[in-house]
């Protein structure tokens, strides 16, 4: 595995050791020590699985209790993925990054807890595997308005068509009005 640095120093991009033959290719998608190695000792507690059409814009969630840290990658499709620093004694508080994952580049993201998390479809359809580190508490939820031009994320939209939401989505809210982590 190596790590490629994104703007924050935090998240990282994740590129696992692919071994290509005729029959297809084998890799490991997950090795504790590892990623240990690249500093990432998270225990995982849940596997995630989730398909979206294209032009599907999920996020930014993240919980503001019982904060998750997610390992992302895609195993069908194509996706342009965010992550957002939302600790607010962060020098990076505000800023994001972006990263396009796919199922031809096997790129993982690692997203530390502390961060909103989002993901836009490219691809016909996209399938979105992730572990995170903590349970999904409802109650904790959040979202954070994926066009906030205080963030100014640059969404690869296709044919600068608006994204096809959810209603959680829609209901964002924007940086400045956010609950954020106080560490």
């Amino acid at each position: 595995m190596k790590v490629i640095p994104t703007e924050l120093p935090d998240v990282l991009l994740i590129e696992p050791q692919v071994f290509p033959d005729a029959r297809g290719f084998f890799m490991e998608t997950y090795h504790a020590r590892k990623l240990a190695e690249l500093g990432i000792t998270a225990e995982f507690v849940q596997d995630n699985h989730s398909r979206s059409q294209q032009g599907t814009l999920r996020g930014l969630h993240y919980q503001i209790q019982h904060s998750q840290g997610k390992l992302v990658r895609v195993v069908n499709g194509e996706i342009f993925d965010a992550a957002v620093d939302l600790r607010r004694h962060s020098p990076t508080f505000g800023r994001w990054t972006g990263a396009l994952l796919s199922a031809d580049n096997k790129r993982q993201l690692w997203i530390p807890p502390g961060f909103a998390h989002g993901f836009y479809v490219l691809s016909a359809v996209a399938d979105f595997i992730y572990k995170v580190t903590d349970y999904y508490a409802p109650e904790w939820e959040r979202t954070l308005l994926w066009n906030d031009p205080q963030l100014n994320i640059t969404w690869p939209l296709i044919d600068d068509q608006p994204p096809v939401l959810s209603a959680k989505d829609v209901q964002g809210k924007p940086l400045a009005q956010a609950d954020a982590f106080e560490w």
